[in-house]
């Protein structure tokens, strides 16, 4: 029976970063037809693997083929800010040479540089539409746009390609609950073929199947998220009965060696009283010597065969457990009364014009450890605003009092100075504090012994996050105010897990903008600050400062 057919075949593959990390060590990984995620720890590669599908990298071994034309949406879009959105499109020829044939045009190079696209602007219209975003923003310039708003531009872009195989990577960050409505759809709708990657609960469980990329290698679940998590809960249990009786019998093997060595003592004690009362000779007394301890070698190994035996089940056992860890941390030196205002907004209006205190209302005074969530659609501010209460944007009018140490984890995470390690970014925020503090309190962010001296650089989106928030809460002094601008993007199901931990030790006030609902809920949010619809376009509008890579 011949093999079923692939899109994407990765063969033996091996890369590494240019400083030598090891990424991936002999990968072997067949993508069928249909709609197909890849999921895993943060670390485990996958980026990388989208990567190489994509001919962004070339492999250090091996070998990486895809059926037809890639189109590739990545994690993190680093643009010309100032290019115009037809130009990211790759729709500024086209449309010029449309616009020349109908005022009457007839040179040849404006009827090649349209081609078969005659309905360019239609199609354009469409998938516009379809992502949500208005047929407007064919006007605008990419600075000119939010963080979801370019995540959308860079999934039409890839739409109105129409490629064989279309490869995304975390495709809902930045997205508001509209934007990843629409993409969910997209998916569900796809008839080529796909592969994400993605932790969304909601995107996963449109797909065909889940690649579980874990210790370099993937193992494939059929169906959508939930039947991939019913799936890894049968195994995990399955593993654990495993390891329980594994340990037993490792226990009990223990037991018998002992009980063996206590007997070979015993026969040996009884052999020499033996010849001791029968008067053997010399000859005789080293033949049943010699013959005594050829015996007890054989039953010594077969006792320690029996207990390697057993110890190597319980190795295979215990390999398949999934140990994904957790932050623990306790940060006592962010803690902030009860009713001590930490924060006060007067007359605050954003740069784009979004007035936060209308009438005096104090919408952002904040007290004590208090939890507020800012929510509203891609565009609204919500980025303006945490970069304006941390004095990085003037507001157009108005004033911004914070009474405490504050800090804010950006969502480029571009706080990182990526030339330097993981421990050098943290200490440098903590400067005077003890070397072994730090690197104690790295490991509680899972960056033990050598992984804290990783280059910023080579990160993965996960860790980066981590790292990120590191040098954040530890730095000197303490934040009692935390800003988080989208924190649950690129984070995999453990690492989000790690993050409601992390922050169930920060005592201090914290303000999150944010889609995902189940993490503003998980985090215990006590407050909504809910800050529209985005503002119409001026002219020469302010812009978000923080949209998603746009450089």
């Amino acid at each position: 029976m011949s093999s079923p057919p692939c899109v994407i075949s990765l063969s033996g593959v091996t890369f590494a970063w240019p400083d030598g990390t090891p990424v991936l060590s002999g990968l072997d990984l067949l993508v069928p037809p249909g709609r197909s995620a890849l999921v895993g720890v943060n670390g485990a590669g996958k980026s990388t693997v989208l990567r190489l599908v994509a001919g962004e990298l070339t492999p250090g071994a091996g070998h990486v083929s895809v059926a037809g034309e890639v189109g590739y949406l990545p994690q993190d879009l680093t643009l010309d800010a100032d290019r115009p959105v037809t130009d990211f499109l790759g729709l500024t020829g086209t449309l010029r040479a449309l616009r020349a044939i109908e005022a009457g045009s007839v040179d040849p190079a404006d009827y090649d540089a349209v081609g078969d696209d005659w309905d360019v602007e239609e199609r354009t219209a469409a998938v516009l539409g379809r992502l949500g975003l208005p047929v407007g923003a064919l006007e605008r310039r990419l600075d000119e746009l939010s963080g979801g708003e370019v995540v959308q531009l860079g999934l039409a872009r890839q739409l109105l390609r129409r490629p064989d195989v279309l490869v995304l990577d975390e495709p809902t960050n930045n997205l508001d609950a509209d934007a990843r409505g629409r993409l969910v759809d997209v998916v569900a709708s796809w008839t080529g073929s796909l592969l994400v990657v993605s932790h969304d609960p909601e995107l996963l469980e449109h797909v065909d199947r889940i690649g579980d990329l874990r210790d370099g290698a993937v193992r494939w679940y059929g169906g959508g998220f939930r039947a991939y998590t019913e799936q890894v809960a049968a195994e995990q249990e399955a593993a654990r009965h495993a390891v329980t009786a594994a340990r037993s019998d490792v226990r009990r093997q223990q037991g018998d060696r002992q009980e063996a060595e206590r007997l070979l003592a015993q026969r040996k004690r009884q052999g020499a009283r033996t010849a001791e009362r029968t008067n053997m000779p010399k000859g005789s007394k080293d033949f049943w010597k010699n013959r005594s301890e050829k015996h007890a070698a054989r039953y010594r190994r077969l006792h320690d065969d029996r207990l390697d035996a057993a110890r190597g089940r319980l190795d295979e056992a215990e390999s398949r457990l999934r140990e994904d860890r957790e932050i623990r941390v306790d940060l006592p030196a962010t803690e902030v009364p009860r009713g001590r205002v930490v924060l006060r907004t007067t007359g605050l209006v954003l740069r784009h014009g979004v007035a936060l205190d209308p009438g005096g209302a104090g919408l952002l005074d904040v007290s004590g450890p208090d939890r507020i969530a800012l929510v509203g659609p891609n565009g609204a501010g919500k980025s303006t605003l945490l970069h304006t209460l941390v004095g990085r944007v003037a507001p157009a009018a108005g004033t911004v009092d914070v009474r405490v140490p504050v800090g804010l984890l950006p969502q480029r995470l571009d706080l990182l100075d990526d030339g330097l390690t993981v421990y050098e970014n943290v200490a440098a925020a903590a400067p005077g504090t003890d070397p072994n503090v730090v690197r104690a309190a790295l490991a509680r962010f899972l960056f033990r012994g050598s992984r804290a001296d990783r280059p910023a650089g080579t990160l993965s989106g996960g860790e980066r996050f981590r790292a990120a928030l590191a040098t954040v809460l530890l730095a000197d002094p303490a934040p009692q105010l935390l800003l988080l601008d989208e924190p649950t993007n690129n984070l995999d199901l453990a690492s989000y897990d790690a993050l409601v931990s992390a922050l169930s030790g920060y005592r201090g006030a914290l303000v999150v903008a944010s889609h995902d609902q189940r993490f503003l809920d998980d985090v215990g949010v006590e407050r909504v600050v809910d800050l529209g619809p985005a503002p119409d376009p001026d002219p020469d509008p302010d812009r978000d400062p923080d949209p998603a890579g746009v450089r």
